[in-house]
């Protein structure tokens, strides 16, 4: 199933969107062939108006489990710091990866990783 993810502020969680209608929170999803979309004029918005909205998420197809990966790729998004998804350490940008593993922890930050 097609999907876009975003990190909702207010529930702390992840919000799982399908055809424009919010399907699921969750605290873990997995993503196949992400990529990772800010719309510019969201974006702006924020900046203009200092207002955080959903301007920025992870599309892909839905997926289960995935054992076995390795050196994953931390990635992050700031609409203060950056245009883009970038590496968390490089600052490199990033618009596309084979996997996406998202996961909120029960206490702390969420987490992107990817591969």
């Amino acid at each position: 199933m097609r999907v876009e993810v975003y990190y909702n502020l207010h529930k702390h969680l992840f919000s799982v969107r399908h055809k424009g209608k919010v399907i699921a929170h969750t605290h873990d999803v997995n993503i196949m062939n992400p990529t990772y979309v800010v719309r510019p004029s969201g974006r702006a918005k924020v900046l203009s108006e200092g207002q955080k909205n959903v301007h920025a998420f992870i599309r892909g197809e839905m997926c289960e489990e995935i054992y076995g990966l390795k050196n994953g790729t931390a990635v992050t998004y700031n609409p203060y710091k950056y245009s883009h998804f970038v590496d968390k350490y490089t600052k490199e940008p990033i618009h596309e990866s084979k996997i996406a593993i998202l996961h909120k922890p029960i206490v702390g930050a969420p987490t992107i990783t990817a591969y």
